[in-house]
């Protein structure tokens, strides 16, 4: 009988700690993969840097060069890129 609890705090523990997270991250994935458009430079999760020139469904293709364009899986792409404000200096901007 007093194992029981023990079990229950350990299944709440597990989920708050391995559960909720993988979650909270997959929920984030789509929403960046919804939110990709044509011109959006991106980031695969094999390393390629390139900017999306059309969608096909779940197929984007991307030009990693000048003329030199790629087809692959919409969830292969590991992130969207944005860049900061950066003086031509190399400054920070407001610094």
């Amino acid at each position: 009988m007093e194992i029981l609890p023990l079990l229950l705090l350990m299944f709440v523990a597990m989920y708050f700690f391995m559960v909720r997270p993988q979650q909270r991250k997959a929920r984030e994935q789509r929403a960046l993969l919804d939110s990709l458009e044509v011109g959006d430079e991106v980031i695969t999760a094999s390393g390629l840097y390139g900017m999306i020139t059309d969608f096909d469904g779940g197929t984007v293709f991307i030009e990693i060069s000048d003329g030199v364009e790629i087809k692959i899986s919409r969830e292969t792409i590991a992130n969207k890129i944005v860049y900061s404000d950066i003086d031509v200096d190399g400054d920070d901007a407001g610094s």
